[in-house]
């Protein structure tokens, strides 16, 4: 087991926004504060790294509000329990 607490099955996940479909409607930024802020344009910045697991339904909830479906949460292996090379 790494040492984030996950196992090695468990896949972190990610926000990521796709800045041409976003239209700054600021639903995500209001639904996950912990993750999400307004650049000055209200477009949303998205804090590095992966998501916490006690955010994860928070986040999961505001990928599936997004009116234009420009925020995702993406999956991916933990680096720490990829294999080398």
């Amino acid at each position: 087991m790494s040492g984030n607490g996950r196992g090695p099955e468990q896949p972190r996940h990610e926000l990521r926004v796709n800045p041409i479909a976003c239209q700054a409607h600021g639903m995500c930024i209001e639904l996950l504060p912990e993750l999400i802020t307004p650049d000055p344009w209200g477009y949303p910045l998205i804090a590095p790294g992966p998501v916490p697991d006690e955010l994860l339904g928070l986040a999961r909830r505001a990928v599936n509000s997004c009116p234009t479906l420009a925020l995702m949460l993406t999956r991916s292996p933990d680096p720490a329990e990829a294999p080398p090379g």
